[in-house]
């Protein structure tokens, strides 16, 4: 049989251009694990998903993102027409090489180029959910895009934006949380209504400060934000942070970093497959979906269950990707 064909997506800039600086270097690691590949190069913002796109068209059997949450989000993207996927057979596969590496913590990908090649040479997949939002662009007009991780809005998105205007030189997790702190400044909670699954009945009126639309567990630069979401189990979990201010942050934040925030009194949870959202002020709340700030409220989100098929580690288990926490549900309560 023959091997299957594999295509690698390179964003060069990745990680303040080390990626494109040393790829003969680490694409010689990957072959050493993969045998022979394809390497096409991304040169600006959507070049990833057009070329995942001509890859699957054009017969690949995996396509492989290399590079942060950003550039993998890009080539997730690729493999649907809209919220419906290609459906042709081919699996994503992740090496990371970024600033945030959200999206790998949950699936258990090592950092290291040669290890997570070679969780793709093993070529284990599993199929996953993939979250499809509906949202507002920064000029106003309708726009939609797919997520394999977390979507999320309120200081999130302005967080996001920071770190991205950032030089990341200091690396994911300080990064982050520095474009936190900033944020924490500048960021005024907003009236939110969220309504779930289409129920009016379950419309909820509330003042947040982000709220997470999850179907991986980890954002921010290694937040465990939503610590029993499943990626396969046809469920978001919404994590709403309510009406934290600075103070709270400074006093919590190790535990939304360990995932033990569920049980703060600020913090509430709820599952469900849609979820609208919408400013009740006047204020723009902006998005961040797997890394990146596309647009703003009003959005609806909603899931695409068992929509792609993704490489995975040898040792992951069917559902939930990980151990699990305490198993505590907690609902979205009016404020």
């Amino acid at each position: 049989m023959a091997p299957p064909r594999i295509v690698v997506i390179v964003n060069p800039k990745a990680q303040n251009g080390a990626l494109g600086a040393r790829w003969a270097d680490i694409g010689a690691s990957i072959r050493r694990e993969l045998g022979s590949f394809d390497d096409v190069r991304t040169a600006s913002p959507g070049d990833a998903t057009r070329l995942a796109r001509e890859a699957i068209d054009g017969g690949a059997d995996v396509v492989v993102a290399i590079g942060g949450d950003g550039t993998i989000n890009e080539v997730t993207n690729g493999f649907f027409d809209g919220d419906e996927p290609i459906g042709n057979g081919a699996s994503l596969a992740v090496i990371p090489f970024g600033t945030g590496g959200d999206f790998r913590k949950t699936l258990h990908i090592p950092k290291d180029v040669a290890r997570a090649a070679r969780i793709i040479a093993e070529g284990k997949t599993r199929v996953i959910d993939v979250g499809h939002v509906e949202l507002v662009d920064h000029s106003g007009a309708p726009a939609s895009r797919v997520f394999a991780n977390i979507a999320s809005f309120g200081m999130s998105g302005l967080v996001v934006k920071y770190a991205n205007e950032s030089s990341k030189r200091f690396g994911g997790r300080i990064t982050f949380m520095l474009a936190t702190a900033r944020a924490s400044f500048k960021y005024d909670n907003q009236r939110v209504r969220m309504v779930f699954d289409g129920d009016p009945e379950s419309a909820v009126e509330t003042t947040i400060s982000t709220v997470a639309v999850s179907n991986g567990r980890f954002f921010g630069g290694g937040m465990k934000i939503a610590p029993e979401a499943e990626l396969d189990d046809g469920k978001f979990d919404v994590v709403a942070l309510g009406d934290l201010g600075l103070t709270d942050f400074i006093l919590n934040s190790r535990r939304i970093y360990a995932g033990t925030h569920l049980s703060l009194e600020k913090v509430s949870c709820r599952r469900a497959r849609t979820v609208t959202a919408e400013a009740l002020g006047s204020e723009i709340i902006q998005m961040d979906v797997d890394g990146e700030q596309p647009g703003r409220l009003p959005a609806t989100f909603r899931v695409l269950p068992r929509a792609l098929s993704l490489v995975v580690p040898l040792d992951c288990r069917v559902r939930g990707f990980g151990p699990q926490t305490s198993g505590l549900r907690y609902e979205i309560a009016e404020t």
